[in-house]
């Protein structure tokens, strides 16, 4: 049995560099690890070790939420010829299976220089138990080094256990010891209740909160271990998470149930939730206020008003150098922005620009997304120049707009007049994209067939990358960084850790739980709301309202909330939220069904472009969600039948 468990535990966790680990990880015999844990450099390896999947869990190549939802279109290129192309997409096409899962983080075996390893949330789990229950026995490691490594660790482990909450539900808890010679059979654990799972999660948080020092104390090359504001944040997000329908009360999983026939999900919803996780999040946000420690970036100066807003917005997420006024937490990539590459226009030469490489490119239900200058939704605002027919072409004097939207010419109305969030995060035709510092970094962005920023061919193929839906993605890139040889440029900038937790989502979780606690919204619910849109240059929520369609939405429950999830989906467009919140909302079974929309890029002149006015085109139909299946994840088949774990509904 001892050596069993070597197996089972040790050779897997040969997962990012397995070469390392054959010189550290004994091969024999469990108890050796113990030895592992006797000086500061070994047990240093180890803590890496333990952060060594979170990092390739937010490489956004292999990070499903970037592709698996519906704010990106991918063409043809990157579908169907691209050697490998990213998983979400296979995800969002309705092609998630159980032998093979896609994204698959409970039980994945993979193999690296042909040694057998596993790469999943559980192997990392054992990882941090092992760390956790050994470190003490580090003889030249300082008790107060001790204490924080061992907190670092303990909140990591909370954080791959949500990571396996929000995917596959109801999950096993294991302990923190294995006997090496237990039973096998004792080791095949049950799942357990959803609200088990979630406070458990919480337990950890709270038993290392005041352990931890804040990321402003942390020493730069510790940066990207867990903080206190990290720990706290991740609370507020479990708590968010188990408030909501997916998971408090979801009437679909009411028979579900664990070996031993206990059941794994609540019959009704606890409204209480929701007042554990408004508070949760608040106390972040006091936090970071009191202390000084983190706050929305704001106040960029530009040439105008306008762009300045768009500077803070685009800085927002910004890490470059492990620095970020509004980053709570971050962690180093393995691999970079791979996934990036393809949603960049890419020019061979630097005397023409006729060679767009972006195959992977927003889609019009985005667009269409931003709210209008006024703060409110393009079908709302009563003032809006687009309001009459937003797919009408019309020129723009206004300038505010100087160097935003083309002015003098004809522009489409859907491009004008929007919020700033929209021209900071989509580059959209007749508008201007600036890459680069300098006086002449600033391009007009014309894309119908055959124009500098549109398709070189005459019709879509599968040759090569094609921009499908007639817009770029401005998110992840920076107006620092000049248009030719971009990703260098980014790298002058310095190092680009991910972003994983920032304080604009406290402030909408807030938003969230307190008007879901409330029987209407007040002025609570608006103040957390109204610090977002005030970065963002818009009118506070209550008084954009009063020149709406429909005025009363702000004050009713109901209203509030699809407000607060448009500004969910605003604030965060393609950093990978969409995909969890409608899922967490438990409305992904009609967004990800939706056809996905664009423009007809084949067109070489503005009619046919803007299809003659009629409205956007379909440019991909594969998209399918079946619900309730497709809300968590399936397990792996050979895990369900060794292990006697009970899979989830619909698989």
């Amino acid at each position: 049995m001892k050596h069993l468990l070597s197996y089972l535990l040790l050779p897997f966790l040969l997962f990012t560099s397995c070469d390392s680990w054959l010189d550290v990880v004994p091969k024999e015999d469990i108890a050796t690890i113990d030895s592992e844990f006797e000086t500061y450099d070994q047990a240093y390896v180890w803590l890496k070790s333990a952060y060594a999947y979170m990092q390739d869990l937010y490489d956004r190549w292999d990070d499903v939420t970037h592709t698996g939802s519906d704010e990106l279109v991918a063409d043809n290129y990157m579908r169907n010829t691209l050697y490998y192309h990213p998983e979400g997409l296979d995800i969002i096409g309705g092609m998630q299976n159980v032998l093979d899962p896609y994204g698959d983080t409970w039980l994945n075996i993979t193999s690296a220089n042909g040694v057998p390893c596993r790469k999943d949330f559980y192997t990392q789990i054992v990882i941090c138990n092992h760390f956790i229950t050994r470190i003490d026995n580090v003889y030249n490691l300082p008790d107060k080094d001790k204490e924080e490594w061992k907190a670092e660790v303990v909140a990591l482990k909370a954080f791959y256990y949500f990571e396996l909450v929000r995917r596959y539900g109801p999950v096993m808890i294991v302990p923190d010891q294995f006997d090496p010679n237990q039973d096998v059979e004792t080791l095949k654990l049950p799942r357990l209740h959803v609200d088990t799972c979630f406070n458990y999660i919480v337990s950890l948080c709270d038993e290392v909160v005041d352990l931890l020092p804040s990321c402003n104390a942390k020493q730069s090359e510790r940066r990207g271990y867990f903080n206190k504001e990290a720990v706290m944040a991740l609370k507020a997000r479990a708590l968010c998470y188990q408030a909501s329908d997916l998971f408090n009360g979801n009437p679909d999983y009411g028979n579900l149930k664990n070996k031993q026939g206990e059941p794994l999900f609540s019959s009704t919803a606890d409204p209480q939730k929701w007042e554990r996780a408004a508070q949760a999040a608040i106390d972040l946000i006091n936090y970071c206020s009191e202390t000084g420690s983190a706050n929305l970036v704001s106040g960029n100066s530009a040439n105008t008003e306008l762009q300045g807003y768009m500077l803070d917005i685009e800085r927002s997420i910004q890490t470059f150098g492990w620095l970020s006024d509004e980053v709570l937490y971050m962690i180093r990539l393995q691999q970079g922005d791979g996934l990036f590459n393809y949603t960049l226009p890419n020019f061979d030469d630097g005397s023409n620009h006729t060679l767009p490489g972006a195959c992977l490119t927003p889609s019009m239900k985005m667009v269409e997304m931003f709210y209008t200058e006024n703060g409110l939704p393009i079908d709302q605002d009563l003032k809006w120049v687009g309001g009459g027919n937003p797919y009408a072409l019309s020129v723009e004097t206004d300038p505010k707009y100087t160097d935003v939207v083309v002015l003098n010419e004809p522009v489409l109305n859907l491009h004008r007049r929007r919020e700033p969030r929209f021209y900071a995060t989509i580059a959209a035709d007749r508008c201007y994209w600036r890459l680069g510092t300098g006086a002449n970094n600033v391009y007009l962005m014309k894309v119908y067939q055959g124009e500098g920023w549109g398709l070189n061919e005459k019709r879509l193929s599968a040759t090569g990358p094609q921009n499908i839906t007639g817009y770029y993605l401005k998110k992840w890139s920076s107006s620092r960084a000049t248009l030719l040889g971009h990703q260098s440029g980014l790298g002058s900038l310095g190092e680009r850790p991910a972003s994983i937790f920032r304080l604009a989502e406290m402030y909408l979780i807030a938003a969230e739980a307190l008007n879901e606690c409330k029987q209407a919204p007040d002025a609570e619910v608006y103040k957390y709301l109204n610090v977002v849109r005030k970065r963002a240059g818009i009118p506070d929520v209550e008084e954009a309202w009063k020149n709406a369609k429909d005025p009363g939405r702000v004050k009713t429950k109901t209203g509030m909330r699809n407000i607060i999830r448009q500004e969910w989906n605003i604030e965060f467009a393609f950093e990978g939220y969409r995909f969890w919140n409608v899922r967490r909302w438990k409305i992904a079974n009609v967004e990800f069904n939706e056809k996905s929309l664009g423009w007809n890029v084949i067109g070489n002149n503005a009619n046919s472009f803007y299809n003659n006015g009629r409205g956007p085109v379909v440019v991909y139909s594969g998209n399918k969600f079946v619900a309730p299946r497709d809300y968590f994840w399936p397990i792996r088949s050979e895990e369900v039948q060794t292990a006697g774990c009970v899979q989830n509904p619909g698989w």
